[in-house]
Protein backbone atom coordinates (compact mmCIF):
# COMPACT_ATOMS: atom_id res chain seq x y z
CA UNK A 1 0.00 0.00 0.00
CA UNK A 2 1.13 3.61 -1.02
CA UNK A 3 -0.24 6.42 1.20
CA UNK A 4 0.92 9.96 1.16
CA UNK A 5 3.20 11.29 4.20
CA UNK A 6 0.60 12.81 6.47
CA UNK A 7 1.26 15.90 9.38
CA UNK A 8 2.79 18.56 7.43
CA UNK A 9 4.20 21.07 9.56
CA UNK A 10 3.47 19.95 12.88
CA UNK A 11 5.42 16.97 12.17
CA UNK A 12 8.62 18.87 11.06
CA UNK A 13 7.87 21.07 13.76
CA UNK A 14 7.69 17.81 15.93
CA UNK A 15 10.77 16.77 14.43
CA UNK A 16 12.75 19.85 15.18
CA UNK A 17 11.91 19.49 18.91
CA UNK A 18 13.19 15.69 18.70
CA UNK A 19 16.11 16.88 17.48
CA UNK A 20 17.09 19.43 20.15
CA UNK A 21 16.52 16.90 22.62
CA UNK A 22 18.72 14.11 21.12
CA UNK A 23 21.09 17.10 21.04
CA UNK A 24 21.49 17.97 24.02
CA UNK A 25 21.40 14.15 25.44
CA UNK A 26 20.55 13.38 29.03
CA UNK A 27 19.69 16.49 30.73
CA UNK A 28 21.34 15.19 33.94
CA UNK A 29 24.83 15.61 32.34
CA UNK A 30 26.44 18.90 32.08
CA UNK A 31 25.69 20.84 28.71
CA UNK A 32 28.87 21.32 26.25
CA UNK A 33 29.89 24.75 26.16
CA UNK A 34 30.51 26.59 22.68
CA UNK A 35 34.26 27.39 24.55
CA UNK A 36 34.60 23.79 25.40
CA UNK A 37 34.08 22.94 22.31
CA UNK A 38 36.56 25.63 20.99
CA UNK A 39 39.41 25.01 23.00
CA UNK A 40 39.03 21.43 23.40
CA UNK A 41 38.09 19.79 19.86
CA UNK A 42 40.65 22.19 18.35
CA UNK A 43 40.92 19.54 15.47
CA UNK A 44 37.06 19.58 14.54
CA UNK A 45 36.92 23.20 14.72
CA UNK A 46 39.52 23.71 12.20
CA UNK A 47 37.72 20.99 9.91
CA UNK A 48 34.50 23.47 10.37
CA UNK A 49 36.21 26.58 9.15
CA UNK A 50 38.61 25.18 6.38
CA UNK A 51 35.27 23.78 4.81
CA UNK A 52 32.78 26.37 5.74
CA UNK A 53 35.25 28.75 4.30
CA UNK A 54 35.39 31.01 6.98
CA UNK A 55 37.51 31.44 9.92
CA UNK A 56 35.96 32.01 13.37
CA UNK A 57 36.93 29.24 15.90
CA UNK A 58 33.51 30.75 18.57
CA UNK A 59 31.10 30.10 15.01
CA UNK A 60 32.73 26.73 14.59
CA UNK A 61 32.31 25.76 17.73
CA UNK A 62 28.51 26.55 17.55
CA UNK A 63 27.75 25.12 14.62
CA UNK A 64 29.19 21.74 15.70
CA UNK A 65 27.62 21.89 19.11
CA UNK A 66 24.31 22.73 16.93
CA UNK A 67 25.20 19.88 14.45
CA UNK A 68 25.58 17.49 17.24
CA UNK A 69 29.53 16.76 16.17
CA UNK A 70 28.56 15.95 12.45
CA UNK A 71 31.05 18.44 10.59
CA UNK A 72 29.54 18.33 7.28
CA UNK A 73 26.57 19.66 8.91
CA UNK A 74 28.49 22.26 10.55
CA UNK A 75 30.20 23.30 7.64
CA UNK A 76 26.89 23.84 5.84
CA UNK A 77 25.92 26.14 8.78
CA UNK A 78 29.12 28.18 8.44
CA UNK A 79 28.90 28.19 4.86
CA UNK A 80 25.22 29.77 4.97
CA UNK A 81 25.83 31.93 7.70
CA UNK A 82 28.69 33.70 5.61
CA UNK A 83 26.48 34.25 2.78
CA UNK A 84 24.93 36.90 5.17
CA UNK A 85 28.05 38.73 5.66
CA UNK A 86 29.31 41.49 4.10
CA UNK A 87 32.55 41.81 1.79
CA UNK A 88 34.77 44.83 3.52
CA UNK A 89 37.68 44.19 0.97
CA UNK A 90 40.68 42.01 0.19
CA UNK A 91 43.68 41.24 2.26
CA UNK A 92 46.97 40.59 0.56
CA UNK A 93 48.46 37.28 -0.13
CA UNK A 94 49.51 35.87 3.24
CA UNK A 95 53.27 35.74 3.70
CA UNK A 96 53.56 31.94 5.15
CA UNK A 97 57.29 32.51 5.22
CA UNK A 98 56.66 34.70 8.55
CA UNK A 99 53.87 32.89 10.19
CA UNK A 100 55.30 32.18 13.28
CA UNK A 101 54.94 28.37 13.45
CA UNK A 102 54.07 25.83 16.44
CA UNK A 103 55.12 22.45 14.40
CA UNK A 104 57.37 23.18 11.47
CA UNK A 105 58.98 19.67 9.82
CA UNK A 106 60.70 18.32 6.83
CA UNK A 107 60.81 15.27 5.51
CA UNK A 108 63.88 15.96 3.21
CA UNK A 109 66.49 17.77 5.12
CA UNK A 110 67.29 16.36 8.37
CA UNK A 111 69.30 19.97 9.09
CA UNK A 112 66.80 22.37 8.72
CA UNK A 113 67.98 25.82 8.38
CA UNK A 114 65.76 27.58 11.51
CA UNK A 115 65.07 24.26 12.95
CA UNK A 116 62.79 21.85 13.03
CA UNK A 117 59.56 21.77 16.01
CA UNK A 118 57.69 18.80 16.36
CA UNK A 119 54.90 20.95 18.34
CA UNK A 120 51.62 18.91 19.55
CA UNK A 121 51.64 16.02 17.42
CA UNK A 122 50.10 12.65 17.72
CA UNK A 123 53.10 11.36 15.48
CA UNK A 124 54.75 9.63 18.01
CA UNK A 125 52.03 8.58 20.47
CA UNK A 126 51.04 4.92 21.16
CA UNK A 127 46.99 4.86 19.67
CA UNK A 128 46.03 3.59 23.41
CA UNK A 129 43.11 4.50 24.90
CA UNK A 130 44.05 6.37 27.95
CA UNK A 131 41.17 5.85 30.58
CA UNK A 132 42.40 8.45 33.30
CA UNK A 133 40.48 11.29 30.43
CA UNK A 134 37.11 9.62 31.70
CA UNK A 135 37.62 9.37 35.03
CA UNK A 136 34.94 11.73 36.68
CA UNK A 137 36.78 12.79 39.85
CA UNK A 138 40.24 12.73 38.41
CA UNK A 139 42.95 14.99 40.24
CA UNK A 140 44.19 17.91 38.48
CA UNK A 141 46.78 16.82 36.12
CA UNK A 142 50.19 18.52 37.42
CA UNK A 143 51.24 21.69 36.36
CA UNK A 144 52.87 21.94 32.44
CA UNK A 145 55.64 23.67 31.94
CA UNK A 146 55.81 26.71 30.50
CA UNK A 147 55.14 26.35 26.48
CA UNK A 148 58.19 27.33 24.66
CA UNK A 149 57.76 30.58 22.83
CA UNK A 150 56.74 30.18 18.86
CA UNK A 151 59.38 29.92 16.69
CA UNK A 152 60.62 32.80 15.35
CA UNK A 153 59.68 32.92 11.06
CA UNK A 154 62.41 30.77 8.93
CA UNK A 155 63.35 30.30 5.93
CA UNK A 156 61.29 27.49 3.43
CA UNK A 157 62.95 24.15 3.21
CA UNK A 158 61.84 24.37 -0.94
CA UNK A 159 64.12 27.56 -0.94
CA UNK A 160 67.48 25.79 -0.89
CA UNK A 161 66.35 23.86 -3.72
CA UNK A 162 65.47 26.96 -5.42
CA UNK A 163 69.13 28.03 -5.12
CA UNK A 164 70.69 24.63 -6.65
CA UNK A 165 67.94 25.41 -9.59
CA UNK A 166 66.81 21.55 -9.03
CA UNK A 167 62.98 22.87 -8.15
CA UNK A 168 60.66 24.02 -11.07
CA UNK A 169 60.05 27.58 -10.48
CA UNK A 170 56.72 28.55 -9.54
CA UNK A 171 54.92 31.21 -11.92
CA UNK A 172 53.65 34.53 -10.97
CA UNK A 173 50.05 34.28 -10.06
CA UNK A 174 47.35 37.06 -10.37
CA UNK A 175 47.23 40.27 -7.92
CA UNK A 176 43.53 39.10 -7.37
CA UNK A 177 42.93 35.73 -8.03
CA UNK A 178 38.93 35.02 -8.74
CA UNK A 179 37.07 34.43 -5.54
CA UNK A 180 35.03 31.14 -5.72
CA UNK A 181 32.68 31.63 -2.98
CA UNK A 182 31.64 34.95 -4.92
CA UNK A 183 31.47 33.47 -8.73
CA UNK A 184 30.58 29.66 -9.95
CA UNK A 185 33.40 27.19 -10.51
CA UNK A 186 34.15 27.34 -14.42
CA UNK A 187 36.26 24.28 -16.25
CA UNK A 188 39.24 24.53 -16.92
CA UNK A 189 39.79 26.25 -13.69
CA UNK A 190 43.52 27.67 -13.00
CA UNK A 191 45.63 26.74 -10.60
CA UNK A 192 44.64 29.81 -8.18
CA UNK A 193 41.07 28.38 -8.35
CA UNK A 194 41.60 24.48 -7.74
CA UNK A 195 43.12 25.23 -4.69
CA UNK A 196 40.63 27.75 -3.60
CA UNK A 197 38.57 24.57 -4.05
CA UNK A 198 40.34 21.64 -2.62
CA UNK A 199 41.37 24.10 0.27
CA UNK A 200 37.72 23.78 1.39
CA UNK A 201 37.00 20.37 -0.16
CA UNK A 202 35.80 17.52 1.99
CA UNK A 203 38.63 16.20 3.64
CA UNK A 204 37.50 12.33 3.43
CA UNK A 205 37.71 12.80 -0.28
CA UNK A 206 40.62 14.82 -0.77
CA UNK A 207 42.65 11.60 1.75
CA UNK A 208 41.32 8.99 -0.67
CA UNK A 209 42.08 10.39 -4.14
CA UNK A 210 45.48 11.38 -2.42
CA UNK A 211 45.85 7.70 -1.05
CA UNK A 212 45.37 6.71 -4.38
CA UNK A 213 47.63 8.46 -6.11
CA UNK A 214 50.28 7.21 -3.76
CA UNK A 215 49.35 3.81 -4.48
CA UNK A 216 49.82 4.20 -8.47
CA UNK A 217 46.47 5.81 -9.57
CA UNK A 218 48.40 8.20 -10.67
CA UNK A 219 51.91 7.99 -10.17
CA UNK A 220 52.13 10.28 -7.27
CA UNK A 221 54.53 9.49 -4.34
CA UNK A 222 56.11 12.75 -2.82
CA UNK A 223 58.43 13.94 -0.41
CA UNK A 224 57.32 16.37 2.31
CA UNK A 225 59.54 19.23 1.61
CA UNK A 226 57.85 20.95 4.82
CA UNK A 227 55.13 21.45 7.25
CA UNK A 228 53.95 24.45 8.84
CA UNK A 229 51.05 24.52 11.32
CA UNK A 230 51.06 28.55 12.78
CA UNK A 231 49.71 31.74 12.87
CA UNK A 232 50.30 33.93 9.92
CA UNK A 233 49.66 38.19 10.06
CA UNK A 234 46.24 39.35 8.12
CA UNK A 235 47.03 42.40 6.02
CA UNK A 236 45.24 44.99 4.86
CA UNK A 237 45.85 48.33 2.44
CA UNK A 238 45.02 51.53 3.56
CA UNK A 239 44.66 53.86 0.53
CA UNK A 240 44.56 56.80 2.84
CA UNK A 241 47.83 55.38 4.40
CA UNK A 242 49.75 54.05 1.33
CA UNK A 243 50.89 50.66 3.07
CA UNK A 244 49.49 47.51 4.52
CA UNK A 245 48.36 47.24 7.98
CA UNK A 246 47.81 44.16 10.23
CA UNK A 247 44.56 43.36 11.09
CA UNK A 248 45.08 40.05 12.94
CA UNK A 249 46.26 36.32 12.33
CA UNK A 250 44.41 33.46 11.61
CA UNK A 251 46.03 29.78 12.21
CA UNK A 252 46.76 28.13 9.27
CA UNK A 253 48.21 24.47 8.23
CA UNK A 254 50.64 24.79 5.44
CA UNK A 255 52.41 21.86 2.74
CA UNK A 256 54.50 21.42 -0.05
CA UNK A 257 55.71 18.58 -1.07
CA UNK A 258 58.88 17.78 -3.44
CA UNK A 259 58.11 15.35 -6.82
CA UNK A 260 59.90 13.80 -8.86
CA UNK A 261 59.74 14.79 -12.55
CA UNK A 262 62.23 12.88 -15.26
CA UNK A 263 62.20 16.17 -17.69
CA UNK A 264 60.35 16.52 -20.81
CA UNK A 265 61.70 17.65 -24.48
CA UNK A 266 61.15 21.32 -23.47
CA UNK A 267 61.96 20.55 -19.60
CA UNK A 268 65.27 19.85 -17.49
CA UNK A 269 64.94 16.89 -14.90
CA UNK A 270 64.35 18.67 -11.73
CA UNK A 271 61.53 18.53 -9.47
CA UNK A 272 58.31 20.01 -8.90
CA UNK A 273 55.67 20.56 -6.20
CA UNK A 274 52.46 19.91 -4.87
CA UNK A 275 50.64 22.74 -2.22
CA UNK A 276 47.83 22.86 0.30
CA UNK A 277 46.93 25.22 2.74
CA UNK A 278 43.75 25.04 5.21
CA UNK A 279 42.52 26.78 8.01
CA UNK A 280 43.49 26.36 11.50
CA UNK A 281 45.80 22.85 12.55
CA UNK A 282 44.81 20.15 9.85
CA UNK A 283 48.07 18.16 8.57
CA UNK A 284 45.93 15.17 6.61
CA UNK A 285 43.98 17.25 4.70
CA UNK A 286 46.92 20.07 4.02
CA UNK A 287 48.91 17.13 2.86
CA UNK A 288 45.83 14.78 0.77
CA UNK A 289 45.64 18.92 -0.63
CA UNK A 290 49.23 18.90 -1.63
CA UNK A 291 49.01 15.78 -3.51
CA UNK A 292 46.01 16.10 -5.47
CA UNK A 293 47.67 19.51 -6.21
CA UNK A 294 50.20 18.28 -7.90
CA UNK A 295 48.33 14.85 -9.31
CA UNK A 296 45.91 17.92 -11.20
CA UNK A 297 48.98 19.16 -12.82
CA UNK A 298 49.77 16.39 -14.55
CA UNK A 299 48.54 17.89 -18.12
CA UNK A 300 50.25 21.01 -17.50
CA UNK A 301 53.69 19.24 -17.36
CA UNK A 302 53.02 17.03 -20.28
CA UNK A 303 52.93 13.75 -18.29
CA UNK A 304 51.23 11.68 -20.13
CA UNK A 305 49.09 8.86 -19.52
CA UNK A 306 47.05 11.20 -17.17
CA UNK A 307 43.65 9.75 -16.81
CA UNK A 308 43.66 8.79 -13.22
CA UNK A 309 40.75 9.71 -10.94
CA UNK A 310 43.26 12.10 -9.08
CA UNK A 311 44.50 13.64 -12.35
CA UNK A 312 40.91 14.86 -13.63
CA UNK A 313 40.20 18.03 -12.90
CA UNK A 314 36.41 17.79 -13.78
CA UNK A 315 35.78 14.49 -11.46
CA UNK A 316 38.09 16.07 -8.56
CA UNK A 317 36.68 19.40 -8.75
CA UNK A 318 33.08 18.55 -9.17
CA UNK A 319 32.86 16.17 -6.73
CA UNK A 320 34.82 17.71 -3.30
CA UNK A 321 32.72 19.98 -2.32
CA UNK A 322 31.20 18.14 0.85
CA UNK A 323 28.07 20.47 1.22
CA UNK A 324 27.45 20.72 -2.66
CA UNK A 325 27.57 16.32 -2.48
CA UNK A 326 25.88 16.37 0.56
CA UNK A 327 22.81 18.21 -0.48
CA UNK A 328 22.89 15.84 -3.41
CA UNK A 329 22.76 12.79 -1.92
CA UNK A 330 20.55 13.39 1.18
CA UNK A 331 17.98 14.98 -1.29
CA UNK A 332 16.73 11.51 -2.49
CA UNK A 333 15.11 10.94 0.88
CA UNK A 334 12.63 13.49 0.79
CA UNK A 335 9.24 12.99 -0.74
CA UNK A 336 9.32 11.76 -4.59
CA UNK A 337 5.91 10.35 -4.59
CA UNK A 338 5.13 11.25 -7.84
CA UNK A 339 7.90 10.29 -9.44
CA UNK A 340 7.89 6.78 -7.94
CA UNK A 341 4.22 6.16 -8.89
CA UNK A 342 5.14 7.40 -12.72
CA UNK A 343 8.00 5.05 -12.58
CA UNK A 344 5.95 2.01 -10.97
CA UNK A 345 3.48 2.77 -13.26
CA UNK A 346 5.83 2.17 -16.17
CA UNK A 347 7.47 -1.26 -14.85
CA UNK A 348 3.74 -2.60 -14.41
CA UNK A 349 2.89 -2.02 -17.89
CA UNK A 350 6.09 -3.24 -19.47
CA UNK A 351 6.17 -6.68 -17.22
CA UNK A 352 2.16 -6.59 -18.75
CA UNK A 353 3.42 -5.65 -21.94
CA UNK A 354 5.90 -8.85 -21.68
CA UNK A 355 3.75 -11.37 -19.98
CA UNK A 356 1.20 -10.57 -23.11
CA UNK A 357 3.93 -11.27 -25.56
CA UNK A 358 5.19 -14.09 -23.95
CA UNK A 359 1.61 -15.77 -23.58
CA UNK A 360 1.06 -15.05 -27.59
CA UNK A 361 4.26 -16.26 -28.42
CA UNK A 362 3.07 -19.34 -25.82
CA UNK A 363 0.02 -19.81 -27.74
CA UNK A 364 1.25 -19.62 -31.30
CA UNK A 365 4.18 -22.63 -30.44
CA UNK A 366 1.41 -24.86 -29.15
CA UNK A 367 -1.24 -24.23 -32.17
Amino acid sequence: MYVATKGGERAIGAAHAWLAEERRGDPATPALTVAQIREQMTLAVARVMAEGALYDPDLAALALKQARGDAVEAAFLIRAYRTTLPRLGASLALDTAAMACDRRISAIFKDLPGGQTLGPTFDYTHRLLDFALAAEDAPPPPAAPEAPPASSPAPRAAAILDREGVLQPEPEGADTPPDLTRAPLELPADRALRLQALARGDEGFLLALAYSSQRGYGRNHPFVGELRVGAAAVEVEIPELGFAVAIGEVALTECETINQFAGSTTEPAQFTRGYGLVLGCNERKAISMALVDRALRARELGEADADAPAQDEEFVLSHCDNVQASGFLEHIKLPHHVDFQAELELVRRLRAEATAAQAAASSEAAG
